[in-house]
């Protein structure tokens, strides 16, 4: 198999923590860009064109992580695809798989597209946006929704790209299609006026861009994850093994989004200054998730390769050496967030009232963060090994059902009725959902090792009669 050595990594030899750091190092950087440049577009049009626009753009956040949650699944799919058959030296198979994905990835775009702006205002209005700017949030949900071919060929390229150990080019894909939307969201909102149109007009264009930025490099690859147009196909047995892998963790992502609009609901009943708040420090919180969560693509792709390449010894270091990192970016993080939070919280907003609000929800999750941490990076483990179904079952129960759970039991006694009861429900159900994903991946992986150990002793057996 051809390699680009200036930006893969070796996933299958050698010393793994330093390899783990520099896969992670720029997937890191590229998600703490992607949340300034969306903080970057929400400074533009709060600024420039009004509250009611503001919140326009707002309220279209959650709506739209929902609708895009189960594809990004599927574009992890084809990441552990790809990365085990480059483990195992399975060249057409991976073949396939490049161009399944990214075949998939514009038909999902296409889907996505057509659902968006047919269903964009009915579900606005579902989720009950205010009458003021019902309008506006459409005309925002509609344009954005033109952009998704172009998101999905991205995330599902970067994905490709992952298996190889390429975390930098998405990087920098990333930053060239970042600079140009801050560039046309202050020509188009400021100069040319065209208030939320413009703001959703420059991000599908810098979508674009990186899209285009993606599949000219996929086409310009030399090895075997190389995009050629006539090999553009839907091939059955790969499709199957995406939609078995994906499906199941877009199936999670998406509960966990409905679990936070649940959750969300049940905050907005403490009054605006309590929902500006706790948004100024879910926020926050954010750049942390980001960077622990580059931990749990490492050890996704790391993983899977190791063990398509029956790699088997390097499984449990590359789970214990992930988790580590994550759960030092979760503490520092956490920590760090916990003692600046008052000046952190100012950045968002002037109001004592509204920063002391955030620092409840930091002064519960952020010390405690590491759990999340830790609960994350496990899952990437168990989904290298081929293990989806499971992963999504114990995180529906453990973090899911049991905060929807909580909000209608013990949220409802007089006694804990309280906005700090919502927030305690995040740390206790990363507990049990951590203690459930570790006694899943010990089992799973002594298994695998039961399985290697009996396989080698046949080998030996046959041999020896052999001889």
């Amino acid at each position: 198999m051809q390699n680009h050595p200036r930006y893969e990594i070796d996933m299958c030899s050698g010393a793994l923590l330093p390899k783990i750091l520099t896969f992670a190092a720029p997937l890191m950087c590229s998600s703490v860009l992607q949340l300034l440049f969306n903080a970057a577009d929400i400074v533009v049009v709060g600024r420039f064109a009004g509250d009611n626009s503001l919140a326009a753009v707002g309220s279209n956040a959650s709506l739209i992580n929902l609708m895009i949650t189960l594809f990004v699944g599927l574009s992890v799919a084809a990441n552990i695809l790809a990365a085990r058959f480059i483990g195992a030296g399975n060249r057409e198979a991976l073949r396939q798989t490049v161009h399944t994905s990214m075949l998939l990835a514009f038909l999902s775009g296409l889907l996505l597209t057509a659902a968006g702006v047919a269903a964009a205002r009915p579900l606005l209005e579902l989720m009950q946006v205010p009458d003021a700017i019902l309008s506006l949030a459409t005309l925002y949900l509609r344009i954005y929704f033109l952009g998704m071919p172009a998101t999905m060929l991205y995330n599902f390229g970067a994905a490709l790209l992952r298996s190889v150990g390429d975390t930098r080019r998405p990087l920098y894909y990333l930053t060239a299609a970042g600079v140009v939307n801050v560039a046309l969201n202050l020509l188009l909102v400021i100069v040319f006026r065209l208030d939320v149109a413009g703001v959703a007009t420059a991000t599908v264009i810098s979508q674009c861009l990186s899209a285009l930025l993606m599949v000219r490099c996929l086409m310009r690859e030399q090895s075997d994850i190389r995009l050629e147009w006539r090999l553009l196909r839907i091939t059955p047995v790969r499709l199957r093994q995406i939609l078995a892998i994906g499906i199941p963790s877009g199936v999670q992502g998406m509960a966990f989004s409905l679990s936070n609009v649940i959750i969300q609901a049940s905050v907005n009943g403490f009054g605006e200054a309590v929902i500006s708040g706790n948004t100024a420090a879910a926020n926050i919180e954010s750049f942390i998730y980001v960077c622990c969560n580059a931990f749990y693509q490492a050890n996704v792709a790391f993983t899977s390769q190791n063990y398509g390449a029956h790699r088997f010894e390097r499984l449990r270091p590359i789970a214990l050496y992930s988790a580590a990192c994550s759960a030092s970016v979760g503490l520092i993080g956490g920590l760090l967030g916990y003692l600046f939070g008052t000046q952190l919280l100012h950045i968002y907003s002037a109001s004592d009232t509204v920063v002391a609000a955030g620092m409840v929800r930091i002064g519960i999750i952020f010390p405690l963060y590491i759990l999340g941490a830790l609960m994350d990076v496990i899952v990437g483990s168990l989904r290298g090994i081929g293990y989806s179904v499971m992963p999504m079952i114990v995180s529906l129960l453990g973090a899911c059902a049991f905060r929807i759970l909580w909000i209608s039991t013990i949220f409802q006694i007089p006694r804990f009725h309280t906005v700090q009861s919502i927030y305690w429900s995040y740390p206790i159900s990363w507990t049990l959902t951590l203690l459930a994903h570790v006694i899943c991946l010990t089992v799973a992986l002594r298994r695998i090792y039961r399985r290697e150990g009996m396989l080698h002793a046949h080998r030996h057996l046959t041999h020896a009669h052999h001889e």
